[in-house]
């Protein structure tokens, strides 16, 4: 096991009525002024932004709100609210939605606290880290990229068509608050989208090069097995309570470093997927699912014995008669059954973009590695011809 630092200060409200504690949340952090931030018309429909008002109003707190935020969150939004946090005063950033607007949030918080510098230049790594930053708080309306637990943050610059993340402990939300029946009238697509990244964001910590780390592989293989089970329940009946907060709480432990503790991080799939839904705007969690299939078959020679260990451990699979091989690559199939068994795609031709030529390959991974500047993952490391390669593999209906 490797030295590590575990830092999770959010505060969590976990269950029926939970959003109804945001005023006395937002005053327990001294916010005066709030800037709430949230998606589409389903937060005004469901009267959800009304009751979060209503809260604020109820501690004297004032509020501006901040609307339009998109799947794969876009730099230009995020601007927009730093202007208007800024002019408005606010002390706190609400954010009523899932990761995208959270991140998008949390982009806000920083960008506020530091209107002098361009909210890219934190993306680009050309600014390392923010002299200060607001407080974030959440209502959580989708259980799928677990950022409100989580110290990093995606933003996609429409102008150039890229996609990166950035962080730090300073983004982590102050609190959360997690109400299941929030997510009842979700589509199936979106639920599947979800499930399918918090068992992602779960997998890129556990195939790491790092062994012996027992007690963190049996918490994530725990909450991998949890994720296949509840979240098929929730997919075929996104009113089961039950299984609901059973995949919500999957979502915040899946990405606030738990399930990794002891080991570095992969997240070359979420490269890989990154560049996608920069280039193509595809949904997140599609992009993971038609790649992760075609990234395992190019590394799992690496660490046959892991792959074999997920299949025996996550899908059960009978080891008395199968060598290590042979339930590594069953494992693989297995998972990308469970994909299909969401109507998640599982190539590059079952998405929208369709399959791509060699070009378009070659300029993805160009992208994700900096120019062939840099490697990406921590398993097997990859330069641009590794991407591309995979990328060549998923090319197909």
């Amino acid at each position: 096991m490797q030295n590590f630092t575990y830092y999770t200060p959010t505060e969590i409200i976990f269950g029926r009525g939970a959003e109804k504690e945001a005023g006395r949340l937002a005053a327990k952090w001294n916010a005066k002024k709030v800037l709430i931030v949230y998606g589409g018309g389903s937060a005004v429909r469901s009267g959800l932004l009304a009751v979060i008002e209503a809260e604020l109003d109820a501690e004297g707190i004032a509020w501006e709100t901040l609307s339009g935020v998109q799947p794969n969150p876009r730099l230009a939004l995020a601007r927009e609210g730093v202007k208007k946090a800024v002019a408005f005063g606010a002390d706190l950033i609400l954010t009523v939605g899932g990761g995208s607007v959270i991140d998008t949030a949390k982009a806000v918080a920083i960008g506020a606290a530091n209107p002098d510098t361009d909210l890219w230049d934190f993306w680009t790594g050309k600014v390392k880290k923010p002299e200060q930053v607001l407080p974030v708080g959440v209502v959580l309306t989708i259980a799928a990229a677990g950022s409100e637990t989580s110290d990093s943050a995606v933003l996609t610059n429409e102008e150039t068509g890229t996609k990166k993340g950035y962080g730090g402990d300073f983004v982590r939300p102050k609190f959360a608050m997690m109400n299941p029946e929030l997510a009842v009238t979700l589509s199936r697509y979106q639920v599947a989208c979800g499930v399918v990244d918090i068992l992602m964001h779960t997998l890129e910590r556990y195939f790491t090069p790092v062994e012996g780390n027992h007690l963190t592989d049996e918490i994530a293989e725990g909450l991998m097995r949890t994720i296949i089970c509840e979240g098929k329940k929730v997919y075929d009946n996104p009113a089961d309570y039950d299984a609901m907060s059973e995949v919500m709480w999957c979502g915040s432990l899946s990405h606030n470093g738990l399930t990794g503790l002891g080991r570095g991080k992969d997240f070359s799939c979420h490269k890989l997927g990154h560049e996608i839904g920069g280039m193509f705007d595809e949904p997140h969690g599609a992009t993971l699912s038609a790649v992760w299939g075609s990234w395992a078959r190019y590394v799992y020679r690496q660490d046959i014995a892991r792959f074999a260990r997920y299949g025996r451990k996550v899908w059960g699979i009978a080891s008395d008669a199968a060598g290590d091989e042979e339930v590594a690559l069953a494992a693989i199939r297995r998972t990308e059954e469970f994909f299909r068994s969401l109507d998640m795609p599982v190539c590059l031709g079952e998405l929208g973009m369709g399959v791509q030529p060699e070009g378009v390959l070659q300029k993805m991974a160009d992208s994700a590695t900096n120019g062939g500047t840099v490697k990406l993952g921590s398993f097997c490391p990859m330069d641009a011809a590794d991407m591309v390669a995979i990328y060549q593999c998923a090319n197909h209906v």
